[in-house]
């Protein structure tokens, strides 16, 4: 069921922007027990508005104050490139409603967005992933000192409507999350690309090829996730002495496969805390 706000009412979350992630959020929380009354979406495109009243079954403004006006629960889910400019025209409006905000816009720091709002306000930032978009994300979050553990739980079962959440204790952490779960997917996809073609090569149809990989990848994970084992031991067990696997890690071992992912995730950190940097002199 959704939580209840503090005076014993539902809240109303007011989502700034109705794109791909909002939506999926929206979904996320009607499958979890959030009454359609009680979710609003702003969007300037009067088609994005109509399909998600349609599909979706909630209200919708073409103003972004209008939204801010009735939440208690106020989602940023604009383009980061745009959050600045969005923020400083919402300013007045936010400062008399004093809502919890919760931002998804990647690489956009906590204090530079109270700045744009005007300060005071209680913040949670998260970086929600693509996988978010099926019910499978995953997301880290961070809170600055006004977010009571009453706003903590709110915001943890918004995110938690489409995957699992982990609470960090350092903002600088988000770079890690954006580098790990937010450029993740891609890392993934770019091994089960690798491994397709390789079985092209080696004799496989590409439907066989594509097929197989993927349903690996799946189980792999599912195994993983459903398990009590680490990925070492899991690993470990795949692979019997003298046997194929052995022979297979052994070539990716050699390859510096481990150095080569700490090099990503790093150049990753470091992108993410260079594009942070420059929104934040935006305004």
């Amino acid at each position: 069921m959704a939580p209840i706000s503090p005076h014993g009412a539902p809240p109303l979350i007011g989502f700034i922007g109705a794109g791909n992630m909002a939506r999926s959020l929206v979904s996320g929380l009607l499958k979890n027990g959030w009454g359609k009354n009680q979710i609003i979406l702003s969007d300037p495109d009067s088609s994005q508005r109509k399909s998600i009243e349609s599909v979706l079954g909630v209200k919708t403004s073409a103003n972004n104050q209008d939204v801010v006006t009735h939440a208690n629960i106020l989602v940023l889910a604009v383009k980061p490139q745009v959050l600045a400019e969005v923020a400083m025209e919402l300013a007045t409006a936010v400062q008399k409603k004093k809502p919890l905000v919760i931002s998804i816009a990647a690489g956009v720091r906590l204090a530079d967005l109270d700045r744009w709002l005007g300060g005071g306000l209680a913040i949670v930032r998260s970086m929600p992933n693509t996988a978010a978009l099926i019910g499978s994300g995953a997301a880290g979050l961070f809170a600055n000192a006004r977010v009571n553990e009453a706003m903590r739980n709110q915001a943890e079962s918004i995110l938690r409507a489409v995957g699992v959440t982990v609470w960090l204790n350092d903002e600088s952490l988000m770079d890690v999350v954006t580098a790990l779960s937010g450029s993740g997917p891609a890392y993934f996809f770019l091994i089960m690309e690798a491994l397709e073609q390789a079985s092209i090569e080696s004799g496989l149809d590409a439907k066989q090829a594509r097929l197989l990989t993927l349903e690996t990848a799946y189980g792999a994970a599912k195994m993983a996730l459903e398990g009590h084992e680490e990925p070492s031991q899991l690993r470990r067990r795949v692979t019997s002495p003298g046997g194929t696997t052995e022979q297979a890690v052994k070539v990716l071992e050699n390859g510096n496969i481990r150095s080569l992912f700490r090099q990503a995730m790093q150049a990753a950190v470091n992108r993410s805390r260079e594009i942070a940097d420059l929104f934040g002199k935006k305004a």
